[in-house]
């Protein structure tokens, strides 16, 4: 067997493994946030993501206090290159007002086409 089909099995192999891993974490089998949403920022598209011509979907967990804000928020998906903006975005937004912390997932669709 050549070095190039053993690479290629040994990442093969690492990516199902990483996908196990992915599957296994609990963020990404929560729901979108149930609160209504006030207000929105859209995420800036990266420039060097346009550049690239990157697309794709990033994923962030986000907690909302009791007073509609997003007191944090974790990328649990996604490219790196549009992570931050997706983070930044997601850190403006406000909610209603709710009895207790809401916590759930939120996505983002970045197409450099649209």
């Amino acid at each position: 067997m050549s070095f190039r089909a053993v690479s290629n099995w040994l990442a093969l192999g690492l990516l199902l493994a990483s996908g196990c891993v992915v599957t296994a974490n609990p963020a990404w089998g929560q729901a979108e946030v149930t609160r209504r949403l006030r207000s929105k920022v859209a995420p800036t598209y990266p420039e060097l993501a346009r550049k690239m011509n990157i697309t794709g979907v990033v994923k962030v967990q986000i907690t909302v206090d009791k007073n509609g804000t997003v007191k944090s928020a974790k990328l649990v998906g996604g490219h790196p290159v549009l992570a931050n903006a997706s983070l930044e975005a997601v850190k403006k937004w406000k909610y209603e007002p709710g009895a207790e912390e809401t916590t759930g997932t939120v996505e983002f669709h970045f197409d450099p086409n649209q």
